[in-house]
This record gives C-alpha cells, structure tokens and sequence, in this order.
C-alpha cells in the first residue's frame, strides 16, 4: 500500500489544494499501478507551474506494466516541472507525454515478439492558478465533484469485444503517435477531483462515490482510503488507486494574462558590458553568430557567473525559430549529465527572450584538438568516452542531438567534457516535424553531421555515432575521414563517391581494429554502421577479432605485420588500463 497526504499553498496567490492518495495491489501479487500527488517547494514553480496529480495503471498483459506505470509518473513530474515558464501547461503535458510514449514504445518494442512491453494508462491534472488542465490516455478516469454533480471529464479508450470482453484501444508505449485527450475545467471553491484506476471506479457505484466526497469528518487522505476499501469489499480483481484532491482556496487573479505575455517576450537588444538584464550585469560577449549570442554574465544577487543565450534579432518575426530557441530551454532542463552543459532555471521574471546555463572555463574541443595534433591514447580515449557518455544522457530522454561538432563541446579546466548546444536536438514523439540540418555559408560545419540529415533523412541514434566517430577519427589523427571533399557533397550520388581514408595514413600507430572500428563508426552506408555507442565504445577499447582479419581489397597496407602485432598490444594495455581508471573515478 502506499498512500500520502499533502497540503500545498501558494503563498503569492493563495491556491490552496489538500490531496490524499492510496494504492494497493488487492488480490494481485504485485501493484502496477502508480499514483502521485506534487506540489514544489520552490515559490516560483508553484506559482507559475502549479500542482500535478496523476494516475497510471500498467497493462496486466504487459511484461513491463508496473515499470511503465511508475515511469510515466515520475518522468511526467520531473520532466514537467522542467517545462520553460514561456510554455502553456498544456503544451509542457504534451510535450512531456509525447516523450514517455517514445521512451515506453522503444522499450516496449524490445519485447516485440514476445507481444509484452512497457504499457499503462495514464491520467493527469495540473492545477494552476484558477484552471485545472487534464491529459488522459486509457481506461484510468478523472471525475470532478462540484455542486452535488460528479462528472467524469475523461472517455475511456477501449473497444468491446465478444462476450463484453473490454480491451484498450490506447495506452502510453503502445504505437510511435500518441493520441493525448487535454481539456481544462474553470476551478471553482469547494471542487474535490478524484482520479482511479479501473480497478476502484469499476467496483464503486457512482451515488457511493459522491457520498464518500462529500463526508465533512474524511479528509482527503480518508476519503481515497475509503474508495479503495470500499473496492476491495465489492470484490474487485484489480490493483486499486484513488487519488482525492481538494481545491480549498483560490487565488484571486488568473496567470492567462502573464501566460501570454510571456510567449510575447520582447527579443533582448545587443548587450554591451555594464548593462544590466532582470539581475544580471553583462561581463562581455563570448560568442555571436547570424542565430544567437553568448554573453559573460553575473548574478547581482549571488554573484554567480553564468551564461546568457539571446536570440537574435535577425529571427524576431519567426514563430518557428523562437519555438525552437525556447525548447532548447526545456530539453537542457531535462539532461541532467554531468558531460553535459548544466541549464539554470530561472526563478525571477523575465523581462525578454533568454536563457541561462552554467558557465564552462576551458576550451573548445576544436581549439584543443589544433594544439594536441597527436594526442596520448589515454587521454584521447578518455575525451571519446566522456563524449559518449553526454550523447547517452541526451538519448535517454529520447532526443538525439543531431549536430555534434567539437565547436559544440567544452573541455573545463580539469580537462573533462560539457556538451553545451541544444539548437539542433530533435525531440523523439514531438509533434515536431523532423527537418533536414543547413549549414549556409559555414565552412566545416556539415563535415560532422550525418550525410543522411543533409539529404533529409532522420537516422535517429546511428546520426549520433557518425558524429561521434567522425570526432574521434579527428582526435587521433587531426584530420577528416573523408577528407574536406565532404562540404563539397550535395547529392546522395556525390557522398557516394567518398572513400574513407585510413586513419593510419595520418597517424602510424593507429592499430588496424582502431582504425576499421572508426571506419564502421562513420560508414556512410547505414548497414554498415553501428546501431549502440555502447557497442561502437566497446570496440574502440577493446580490439575485435572480426577487425585483425587481413582484408587485402581494403587495406593492402595494413597486413598482419609483426609490426602492427606490437603496435596493437600496446593499445590494448593502455586503453584497457584507462577505462579501468575511468570506471574506478565514475
């Protein structure tokens, strides 16, 4: 059993909300449901993205359902409460929705043949100022108590079958497009919501429900407890949750008027040293381009120093550019990596369109790389692995990064990786539609983006590994697998004509299983290519038998020579005695 009670008030508009919650599995060996209730500590989230309630009910023919249950309640609450203060909540619950359907279908397609996976139901409410927002997919119901009337805001999405057989037509991870029902309901003095699982509202009567709400001496932490028991007693065969929430005071003004002003944030002008933007003094300009700058700045508060990202003013009148400077706001909330750049959330009001992250004291990893032509092995290595590990964190919250380049990463003072762009990342499961990458006018810039993004085709986590190993292939030898001929290609004709130029041609103690793992990492042909960066990080550090094979067609030069017998062991021993120093350091 698990339940809760919580109290929450909004001290600047005194939204008031006293909820309760129980769940248990019932008959059942294990409860798949998973119920929750939360309201910040922090003033400014409570204020600006209100409470969540949500209830989640795993499919009992799913292998994985208790752990899809508790997954898209977790992550819809963190990952929510990550959602840009310039977002609707209806639009941060999509967003958010449509990236656990994502998550929850990957993981259920792992089962596909099995015909189990990762599926629940899953019903929400935000209450935010004076309005309640409700995102519903299945069979799991909101209901609304008010003025002696209980309504049911949400439909159930299930077909009957033959002898009143009820299966579910919807359910979190259970196709790539997700059908979200959302709707908002006016709050008023006095509302009591309740959200179940069908294993409580299918085994409660409606006129025992209304009389449980209303009971003066329950409080709603009773109340659910009642529901659920009350379930039980009628013979219910399911795992049971109720969540009650009371709306006990109102603020007095809405924030639809502040909302809109927000998505109508002023673009801030060019900022010079000395200028000061909602608390924060302008040290100087790190970087400026025709799409944003960079500048220097220090909280007037703490004095922390941070860095501000402005749009540019060149984009001003375009919608889709300021959507996608905003959601570079949210997706850096949501990764929590320490190889990748931290986003601050803001806690004052802002006055114009920009962000804050942390800021990072090194160098670029294009400016490293100039000065470190020949890098040692364990360290190069060191850098690769870290760079895997920041695009990990990214693809596990379904986004891909999509233009990874070593003008893109840092490496701090202590010499280790911050992944710091988010301008480029594709969200899996948005409604977003995938567009190819341009690079106009910018020399170099497409030599690390997948040639498949150029041509307008989303390779999802193989784009990643291109990246990845085309930088790697860079570290070590100072040069391009394909040579500059690459920024050249505009056609699917003209990447084909590439040939991949050994590494070893550049940097001589490069073993042959290195250099046919980079080879595989930025093959063109996706057949070819790694589908993991786990499996692509294993065969960096670890030879693979298939690549000491001699292949006289492809690498006449490369026999299995004494030579490269001594050259490859001692690769081994280092690269092996570096990853036993990073594991031991993680």
């Amino acid at each position: 059993m698990h339940s809760e009670t919580a109290t929450a008030t909004d001290r600047s508009q005194q939204l008031e909300l006293r909820a309760g919650s129980c769940s248990r599995a019932g008959i059942k060996p294990q409860n798949e449901d998973a119920a929750v209730f939360h309201w910040p500590a922090d003033p400014h989230l409570q204020e600006y993205l209100g409470a969540v309630a949500a209830v989640a009910d795993g499919v009992s023919s799913a292998e994985a359902g208790a752990l899809a249950s508790s997954t898209a309640t977790e992550q819809f609450v963190s990952d929510y409460y990550r959602a840009p203060d310039t977002w609707s909540a209806a639009r941060a619950g999509q967003k958010v929705l449509a990236s656990i359907n994502s998550k929850l279908y990957r993981k259920s397609h792992e089962f596909a043949q099995e015909e189990k996976g990762y599926l629940c139901t899953f019903s929400a409410l935000v209450f935010k100022s004076r309005t309640g927002h409700f995102f519903h997919v299945g069979d799991s119901r909101i209901q609304l108590l008010r003025d002696d009337k209980l309504e049911c805001l949400t439909r159930d999405h299930t077909v009957t079958l033959g002898h009143r057989r009820r299966i579910l037509a919807r359910a979190l991870g259970m196709d790539t497009g997700l059908q979200v029902d959302y709707g908002r309901v006016d709050l008023e003095l006095g509302d009591q919501f309740l959200l179940t699982s069908d294993g409580v509202h299918d085994f409660v009567p409606k006129v025992t429900t209304m009389e449980v709400l209303r009971r003066d001496d329950l409080d709603a932490q009773q109340k659910a407890e009642t529901l659920v028991r009350y379930a039980e007693e009628n013979g219910s065969d399911d795992n049971l949750t109720a969540v009650v929430v009371e709306v006990a005071a109102l603020p007095a003004t809405t924030l639809d008027e502040y909302s809109h002003q927000l998505t109508r944030l002023p673009f801030p002008p060019p900022l010079e040293p000395g200028m000061v933007l909602d608390g924060y003094a302008v040290e100087r300009e790190l970087f400026s381009s025709q799409r944003s700058q960079l500048y220097l700045v220090r909280d007037t508060e703490t004095g922390e120093t941070l860095v501000m990202k402005t749009p540019s003013v060149n984009y001003e009148d375009d919608i889709h550019y300021i959507d996608r400077f905003v959601q570079e706001e949210w997706i850096g909330l949501r990764i929590q990596s320490d190889r990748v750049v931290r986003i601050c959330r803001q806690n004052r009001q802002r006055t114009a369109l920009y962000y804050l992250m942390e800021y990072v004291e090194g160098c670029t990893l294009e400016s490293w790389i100039a000065r470190n032509r020949f890098p040692k092995p364990a360290e190069a290595f060191r850098i690769v692995r870290e760079i895997a590990d920041g695009l990990t964190a990214f693809h596990e919250q379904e986004t891909i990064h999509q233009d990874l380049k070593p003008a893109n990463i840092m490496l701090d003072s202590a010499g280790h990786v911050k992944i710091i762009d988010f301008g480029s990342v594709y969200v899996a499961g948005s409604a977003e539609v995938f567009r190819p990458l341009q690079h106009p006018g910018a020399l170099g810039t497409a030599s690390y983006s997948d040639p498949h993004y150029i041509l307008g085709h989303n390779t999802g986590i193989q784009g990643d590994i291109y990246a990845l190993a085309t930088i790697a292939y860079e570290i070590f030898t100072g040069e391009l697998p394909y040579g500059e001929e690459i920024n050249e290609c505009r056609s699917r004709a003209d990447y084909e004509q590439l040939s991949y130029r050994a590494a070893s041609q550049f940097n001589p103690v490069i073993p042959i299983w290195f250099d046919r793992t980079l080879e595989r990492g930025c093959a063109i042909d996706l057949g070819r290519r790694y589908h993991t960066i786990a499996e692509f990080i294993t065969d960096l550090g670890n030879p693979n038998p298939e690549y000491l094979r001699d292949d006289p067609s492809e690498y006449k030069s490369q026999n299995a020579s004494l030579f490269w017998k001594i050259l490859s062991g001692l690769w081994i021993v280092t690269l092996l005695a570096v990853i036993a120093l990073f594991s031991a350091g993680s």
